[in-house]
């Protein structure tokens, strides 16, 4: 079996991006475009509507769109895509392994991009108004006409919640911020933000129990933890900022993660703690989560592939011919 250069892990705008720059490089990438528990082809971006932030687009695009662009901008340059999950990594041997679930590569390098995926909550209508008026980013959405000067409503007690409550009152009439406990979890400083702007109106002790509409979503049905007491609030957005579950299985034991289960890299680079193994978009970025920036780290990633490479082939080819 012939030994490639690079294997990508996922199918967002990292592993496109990192696709994209492998190829040029002339490394002749292998991209298995699958993705882990939690994720679906082409990552968060195609559960995006609209997406009027990423450069290029002067109109704006939609998240399929904008991942459909980036797939066939890479295969131009006769990337060699497999439509599969990656179930295994050996890293016990050099080369690596890449074990599908059809195809197995022996590669010198990995580049992970595998994404995380925002958690929901599992109540009547989440489904039905997903993209309808529930989004789980409001820096990707909050912007969007349709939530403009409308009640919004965001889930959630830590910084996430605290600064996308603030983010939306830019653009909300009202910002109610429900709290399923009796304090915060959030920094101080960030807590004082959103107790003390006008537009935000925390809701202690209260859980979602209920999305509403007829074609969007017009309310939501939240419940008191203590006594039961249910009431509804007209809300046109419901935005969950309960965390991020990043898609690292593959790699546990391998590389070093953190404490949540995000790929941790050396700073201002995409190598993680394995050589020859890269960490690329939302499976290492838990502060910034946007399609440019992980398209930028794709292309990091690209090129510290290229040049780790380029610097350990001759030692790596040395010790094949040894064994």
């Amino acid at each position: 079996m012939d030994v490639k250069h690079v294997v990508i892990i996922g199918s967002g705008p990292a592993a496109w991006t990192a696709a994209l720059y492998a190829a040029r490089a002339e490394l002749k990438p292998i991209i298995f475009t699958g993705v882990n528990r939690g994720g679906q082809r082409g990552g968060q971006l195609t559960t995006t509507f609209e997406v009027e932030n990423f450069p290029g687009f002067p109109l704006g695009v939609t998240g399929p769109e904008l991942i459909r662009l980036m797939e066939e901008q890479a295969r131009r340059f006769d990337v060699v895509v497999f439509e599969e999950d990656v179930i295994e990594i050996d890293s016990t041997n050099s080369p690596f392994i890449v074990k599908g679930s059809s195809n197995s590569i022996l590669a010198m390098s990995i580049i992970l991009a595998t994404g995380a995926y925002a958690k929901k909550m599992d109540v009547p209508g989440n489904k039905e108004f997903w993209n309808r008026g529930i989004s789980a980013c409001a820096v990707c959405d909050g912007a969007l006409p349709f939530f403009r000067n409308q009640p919004l409503a965001v889930i959630g007690g830590g910084d996430s919640a605290c600064e996308e409550a603030h983010f939306l009152t830019k653009y909300a009439s009202q910002v109610y911020l429900i709290v399923r406990k009796d304090k915060f979890r959030a920094s101080k400083i960030m807590q004082e933000r959103v107790k003390s702007h006008p537009k935000i109106k925390v809701i202690f002790n209260h859980t979602l129990e209920e999305a509403m509409g007829a074609t969007a979503l017009e309310a939501i049905e939240i419940e008191d933890v203590n006594t039961g007491v249910k009431q509804t609030l007209s809300v046109r957005g419901l935005f969950y900022a309960i965390g991020h579950q990043p898609n690292t299985e593959i790699v546990q034991g391998i590389i070093n993660l953190d404490k949540v289960g995000y790929a941790k890299v050396k700073t201002g680079t995409t190598h993680t703690s394995f050589p020859g193994i890269f960490a690329a978009g939302d499976v290492s970025d838990k502060r910034y989560r946007q399609a440019i920036t992980a398209a930028g780290m794709g292309c990091m990633a690209a090129l510290d592939a290229e040049k780790w490479i380029t610097e350990n082939s001759e030692k790596w080819l040395t010790q094949q011919n040894q064994k």
